[in-house]
């Protein structure tokens, strides 16, 4: 009787380590190719789908303010009452911390969003709420309609798709600077293309009963965050002082994020009023 004598296979361990590292890899690329679908579809969420939501929900409340100026033409919500409001809102946001030229942190409507040059003033009477839009900015270069609303708080107003009014500032038509923020990417971009405007182009503000028309005077292709002079009663950049006004006037400034989906530094479009009158 033959004894059995076991045969040793070389190799087998070999290709089951090759056959489990395989699987690991395999595992790997599924998670990888997982994660990127789940982070694609959030940036198609927040570029495309809040782009869509923002613009159309911002559509909605021009018509619905123009509804609103169609039904009582004369009622109580002029320049006044507007400039009044950002006024308190630079009163209540005095000390709140050093001024920054673009959006607020979400949930702090008025911290440090006033720069020290402008004034504060008391509401008056139908003072227009804060956050809720009170008029709507016109630019027809850019066939642009957006409605405006106090204040510059990311959450309360720039990401429904509106211009916010910086707290302090003046409001349309008056001696000052009508300063507004607007989001350049993402949650209807008012502002993406306000780069292409040119000197002599029309911004136009209507507010109840009244229509002023600004005309694009300079560009500050580009300045940082903190450069609070250009909304300042007469802006001027305090970062570039070359680029700017001399003499009080009636202003208006315009101002989103640079370079595209960057909030590293602020593009600046200022404009002076040339005229104004009924709607």
């Amino acid at each position: 009787m033959r004894d059995h004598v076991p045969v040793v296979v070389q190799g087998s361990g070999r290709r089951g380590r090759r056959a489990g590292l395989a699987g690991v890899l395999w595992a790997g690329a599924e998670l990888i190719v997982t994660v990127g679908v789940v982070v694609l579809l959030l940036v198609v969420h927040q570029v495309w789908w809040t782009n869509r939501q923002a613009a159309a929900a911002a559509q909605e409340q021009v018509q619905a303010l123009e509804r609103a100026w169609g039904e009582d033409p004369t009622g109580g919500s002029g320049a006044e009452t507007a400039g009044a409001a950002a006024g308190a809102g630079a009163e209540s946001g005095a000390g709140g911390g050093p001024a920054v030229v673009g959006p607020e942190p979400s949930g702090s409507a008025d911290a440090g969003a006033a720069p020290t040059a402008t004034r504060a003033a008391r509401p008056a009477a139908g003072t227009p709420a804060r956050e809720r839009a009170y008029a709507v900015l016109r630019v027809p270069r850019l066939g642009l309609v957006v409605p405006v609303a106090q204040g510059v708080d990311k959450r309360a107003v720039l990401d429904k798709g509106y211009a916010g009014q910086y707290p302090g500032t003046a409001g349309p038509g008056e001696r000052g600077n009508f300063a507004l923020a607007g989001h350049r990417n993402t949650h209807g971009e008012p502002f993406r293309y306000i780069n292409r405007l040119r000197a002599g182009d029309e911004l136009i503000v209507d507010l109840r009963g009244r229509r002023y028309t600004y005309v694009v005077g300079k560009i500050l292709n580009e300045t940082t965050e903190r450069d609070t002079g250009v909304i300042a009663p007469v802006p001027r950049s305090v970062v570039r002082p070359d680029q700017g006004y001399s003499d009080p006037g009636a202003y208006i400034t315009l101002t989103t994020c640079t370079p595209e989906y960057s909030s590293k530094y602020r593009l600046v479009v200022w404009g002076t009023l040339r005229s104004s009158g009924p709607s």
